[in-house]
């Protein structure tokens, strides 16, 4: 499988300075079954620099002449475990990480935790049982996520990148537009009914042009050598990988789609769990429902119809608020109109309306226009720490005030700005404690104008 490389490796404090050469002997890897294995150390390095030997608490690069450890490759991580030594194996240098120093070359990063290492000495190599299960799973579960993929979207689907490691599978696939809900349903079910089938998972060397007439999917921009690895899975899935995977498709216990996104122009990604993760993720979906039904009093069954039902209501509610805002935004209006004083014998009105969203302010704007024939106006309110300001000139005085320019002075008082046209104009602002001393500037602003 092909892996999208994000190597900045957040899981490892472990940090290369320079580029690591070797130009000893080879890895022999010794299968995707085997966990521990007895071997020699064939070289160390440390910063990048090769030594003769590391000291506790040192952070490392170990090669040893075999290894039970797979290195990252193809979109699967590399194992993480120990080496240990001694007649109670006590841990002597953790690996968080296996990568290739060259392609047949592995080599052990991490932290030596105890005592010293050196070239030559003998360690016994153990991976973490349980993490290179895990991966398995998921591995596993990637192939039949392809197949999956595939019958219900359509064959243009192609693999475009993956990570495989314990936790979850991330795979990116060619498709234009983004699953439906029925379509990311489908696939679970087809990927788990794969698993329950409970096949054998074969794995094959094959030559590469022999692979391919028996079926078997080849990945766009993956390099291939003339002898492959193919691993099949029933007559559902048939791949060219170098993974480790589950002995039968019941391994995997179960499916669980987590995330459908886009990552790039028709590019879209899926993240997936499995086995214990899977059940974990869908427990707590259960316990999450189980809350929700407590709090609005029903059954976890019930719970969809009862929130349609909460929802519908806080819609009707909604619109009788705004109605009564309306309301009360008239009856400010009839208040205010009697605010407003005389400037250079153009009448001002400069006030705050309390607890009016924009809507509100719009019309009260309108009826105080309609009352008072001819003035210049400017309402705010404050909501939420939010300040909103509107601001109305009728039309015989446009010639000498601006409503964009009016409101706009005001706004840059309460931290924002606005403008419009010369008739009505709007603004906002993040400062409402100094709303009241801004609307109370505009008196001599407009003495400026006239």
């Amino acid at each position: 499988m092909q892996r999208q490389r994000e190597m900045a490796r957040a899981a490892s404090s472990f940090k290369m300075k320079g580029s690591v050469a070797y130009d000893g002997q080879p890895t022999e890897f010794r299968g995707y079954d085997t966990l521990e294995e007895e071997a020699a150390v064939l070289a160390l390095y440390r910063d990048g620099m090769q030594v003769n030997e590391l000291k506790a608490g040192e952070e490392g690069i170990v090669v040893l002449d075999r290894t039970p450890f797979y290195a990252e490759s193809g979109g699967q991580v590399g194992d993480c475990g120990e080496l240990v030594r001694g007649a109670v194996c006590t841990t002597l240098f953790e690996v968080r990480d296996t990568q290739k120093i060259q392609a047949d070359v592995f080599g052990h990063q991490g932290t030596l935790k105890s005592g010293g290492l050196a070239v030559g000495e003998r360690v016994t190599a153990r991976v973490n049982a349980t993490a290179r299960h895990r991966t398995a799973w998921n591995h596993s579960a990637t192939h039949l996520l392809h197949s999956a993929l595939r019958e219900v979207l359509g064959k243009h689907v192609q693999q475009k990148g993956s990570l495989v490691d314990a936790r979850r599978t991330r795979f990116d696939f060619s498709q234009p537009q983004p699953m439906t809900a029925a379509e990311i349903a489908r696939v679970e079910a087809l990927v788990n009914r794969e698993i329950q089938r409970n096949v054998e998972v074969t794995s094959r060397s094959m030559h590469y042009d022999d692979a391919i007439k028996a079926g078997a999917m080849a990945l766009f921009g993956e390099k291939y050598g003339d002898e492959v690895r193919v691993i099949g899975m029933g007559d559902y899935s048939t791949e060219l990988c170098g993974g480790t995977h589950v002995k039968r498709s019941g391994d995997i216990g179960l499916f669980k789609i987590v995330a459908e996104g886009g990552v790039a122009a028709g590019i879209r990604r899926v993240e997936a769990v499995t086995g214990e993760e899977a059940l974990a993720f869908v427990q707590q979906l259960d316990a999450q429902l189980s809350d929700i039904a407590a709090q609005v009093k029903t059954q976890p069954q019930g719970a969809a119809a009862r929130v349609a039902q909460i929802l519908d209501g806080v819609k009707t509610l909604e619109k009788e608020l705004a109605r009564l805002k309306s309301k009360l935004a008239a009856t400010q209006g009839d208040d205010l109109a009697d605010q407003a004083i005389e400037v250079k014998g153009v009448r001002v009105l400069a006030a705050v309306l309390e607890g009016a969203d924009n809507l509100a302010l719009r019309e009260t704007l309108d009826k105080l226009k309609d009352r008072l024939k001819s003035a210049v106006i400017v309402l705010g309110s404050a909501t939420e720490g939010k300040v909103s300001l509107i601001a109305g000139v009728t039309p015989d005085l446009t010639a000498k005030v601006k409503a964009g320019e009016l409101v706009n002075a005001v706004a840059l008082q309460v931290g924002g700005k606005g403008g419009g046209r010369p008739d009505m104009a709007q603004a906002g602002g993040t400062q409402p404690e100094n709303l009241i001393a801004a609307l109370a500037s505009v008196k001599a602003w407009i003495e400026q104008r006239l």
